[in-house]
């Protein structure tokens, strides 16, 4: 089984649009739905990506439901740490197909980082 990796340079994360995102409601608390609202912009982008770097401007302060991490994955969606890079790879390919398509060189980095 391949070992999620964060792709630099990506930021299809980033792409929070609600519209794209169904069901906010059920993994997210009220704070963190209302906190995560305030973080779209008008094009869907969360305000803090930077589009020229394409990096995370609060990277190291950024909120617990845009983290990697498996006591978040556990809360959030009761994945168990065993179950949280085959669910976490399935999530960033869809969001990487969804966001830049699936023959993009974003999804290319990202399957050569996973080791597919």
């Amino acid at each position: 089984m391949p070992t999620w990796k964060c792709v630099k340079n990506c930021g299809a994360c980033c792409y929070l649009d609600p519209e794209e995102r169904p069901g906010l409601e059920l993994y997210l608390t009220e704070s963190e739905l209302m906190h995560y609202l305030s973080m779209v912009g008008e094009d869907g982008w969360c305000i803090n990506f930077d589009p020229d770097t394409r990096e995370c401007r609060i990277y190291a302060d950024r909120p617990r439901f845009c983290r990697v991490e498996p006591e978040t994955f556990s809360d959030m969606y009761g994945i168990t740490p065993e179950e949280l890079d085959e669910f976490a790879i399935d999530c960033c390919r869809e969001q990487i197909e969804g966001t830049y398509g699936d023959r993009s060189l974003e999804m290319i980095r990202f399957n050569q980082a996973i080791g597919l």
